[in-house]
């Protein structure tokens, strides 16, 4: 065993996931569903492409050159990629263009559930590599002012490189550490697309090991998450819109996070209309009672859905 993986546990699939057997639904379905591929997805950036026609032509380009696809009917300018095992979207030189952007559907929820609006100001607080920037851009039509921030310099090159290539002027980007984000910027709303353990990722190996495994005990995700929500609801206005969002499924990152936001500030949890089937956030884990607003917070699971499991609050600043 080499130096590298000395120190790393693998999980096998069944074991690490067991802890989950009564909170996942249909969980036979959903252990069976890790070992296909996840389906690619792919949107139309309108920002590039706006006309009717130009978006016809460029679907059938793409279709021309070997991609098999069908529309997301839930989600405009939306597909799922059908052919996933023969088709690289990121070689495509419609993607080099902007004229698309390869994103997992999933993704788009935190967006839909902030609602950006032309001349809204907006941070993304943890943007970086810009997918779900390059979202609030498009659907406010370029004329919103996002900040779009990350702590990491190598994940700030990403995101710079997608902005300029999806054609976007409306965001700012900066470096803080999120939870030391400034203040003196009265935001309108904030997304908080949180580090995790990205447990809606994993799938499965041949021999049952979990692949694309993370956050497995080199940082302590929990406490970086309350610090990034509270520094968020810290930033907001009053009445301001924040949306907390991560791709596990761990309720200590989930739930208890935002449980914690409305011990320390006076904050309400928001419904909102999804497009895509859910379940509500959980009010108790492991013998712990969350606030019972919380059932209002939205659980997405990879094999309901066929994209990244999410999770997903639309949170309010009361005051």
């Amino acid at each position: 065993m080499n130096r590298k993986n000395k120190n790393k546990k693998i999980f096998h699939y069944e074991e690490y996931f067991v802890k989950y057997e009564n909170l996942i639904p249909h969980y036979e379905e959903f252990l069976s569903s890790l070992k296909t591929p996840m389906p690619q997805y792919f949107r139309i950036n309108t920002l590039k492409v706006f006309k009717k026609e130009d978006q016809e032509y460029l679907l059938n380009t793409l279709k021309e050159k070997g991609v098999v696809f069908e529309e997301v009917k839930e989600i405009p300018y939306f597909y799922r990629v059908l052919n996933n095992e023969e088709i690289s979207l990121g070689n495509l030189e419609e993607y080099s263009l902007g004229l698309i952007h390869s994103m997992t559907l999933s993704s788009s929820l935190p967006v839909i559930a902030l609602d950006p609006k032309p001349g809204d100001l907006i941070l993304d607080m943890c943007a970086a590599p810009g997918g779900k920037t390059g979202l609030m851009a498009m659907v406010t039509e370029d004329k919103a002012i996002i900040v779009a921030n990350d702590k990491r310099i190598d994940r700030l090159t990403a995101l710079v490189a997608n902005i300029k290539r999806l054609g976007i002027t409306c965001a700012i980007t900066t470096r803080y550490r999120g939870e030391q984000f400034p203040f003196g910027i009265p935001f309108n709303k904030i997304l908080v697309d949180a580090p995790c353990t990205g447990e809606g990722r994993y799938r499965v190996g041949l021999e049952g090991e979990i692949l694309y495994q993370k956050g497995t005990g080199k940082a302590n995700l929990p406490s970086i998450q309350k610090g990034l929500l509270i520094r968020a609801f810290d930033l907001i206005q009053p009445g301001g819109i924040i949306v907390y969002s991560t791709c596990t499924i761990n309720p200590k990152e989930n739930e208890e996070i935002v449980d914690y936001l409305l011990r320390k500030r006076q904050a309400e949890i928001l419904d909102w209309e999804s497009p895509l089937p859910f379940h509500p956030g959980l009010t108790e884990w492991e013998g712990k009672p969350y606030h019972p607003s919380l059932k209002l917070t939205k659980r997405y699971y990879t094999h309901e859905i066929q994209a990244v499991g999410f999770f997903v609050a639309k949170i309010r600043r009361i005051n």
